[in-house]
């Protein structure tokens, strides 16, 4: 019950928080209470695969785990997408909720399993643990609206973009289970990963500005 209790503690605030908050507040919250229930639940999910598979834990982290988990995660996102047909800041806004709120559960009841109170631990798991879940988390939706016109390839897209959330999820997995340079690489893996979308994000912005600034001096 103690995974139970963490929920608990964590989604009832956020539940009286969503009477009083509105529109874009109040989406991003109940979001993230779904990424919170979806934690919860991949961690059912996952406990069954680790039986009914027979395997150790560091097996199942590598190879179960980031299955489980990457399609707990996409589950509310593609009945959002597909049933409300949301916009795309919308969409992303979502995303970026329900990875930050799975990470925020599994970070928690992490460090409280183990017991450790050191600071450098906590900031590990928060900037490694918890922006490799949003990485994940975000990456199809990021592909669907690149992608959007072209409705004839969305479940290709999906499919692709949710195995490589796997890989990824299961390199970082496999990375940071060895003592060592691999485990320097494995944290660092997220924080190159943001920082390299940042980049592509602010280039591609200013490719399209050039672009309409080239048209208008054209026309």
């Amino acid at each position: 019950m103690l995974a139970e209790n963490f929920f608990l503690c964590i989604a009832a605030p956020l539940c009286v928080a969503l009477l009083f908050v509105r529109e874009g507040a109040r989406r991003f919250c109940s979001f993230f209470l779904t990424g919170l229930a979806m934690c919860l639940l991949s961690a059912y999910v996952g406990g069954f695969l680790v039986s009914a598979a027979s395997c150790s834990v560091d097996d199942a982290a590598v190879y179960l785990t980031p299955i489980s988990e990457e399609l707990m995660k996409m589950a509310p996102l593609l009945f959002y997408y597909l049933v409300f047909e949301p916009e795309d800041k919308r969409l992303l806004s979502a995303a970026a909720a329900v990875g930050a709120g799975f990470a925020t559960f599994e970070n928690c009841y992490y460090l409280f399993s183990v017991g450790s109170t050191a600071l450098e631990y906590a900031l590990i798991r928060g900037l490694a643990v918890g922006i490799m879940h949003v990485v994940c988390t975000m990456s199809t939706p990021m592909v669907l609206i690149l992608f959007r016109g072209v409705k004839h390839m969305t479940g290709i897209l999906m499919a692709g973009m949710m195995t490589v959330a796997i890989t990824y999820h299961g390199l970082y997995n496999l990375l940071v289970s060895e003592s060592g340079i691999s485990r320097t690489v494995g944290y660092a893996l997220p924080l190159c990963t943001v920082a390299g979308i940042l980049i592509l994000t602010r280039v591609r912005k200013a490719l399209l500005a050039r672009l309409r600034k080239r048209k208008t001096i054209a026309y």
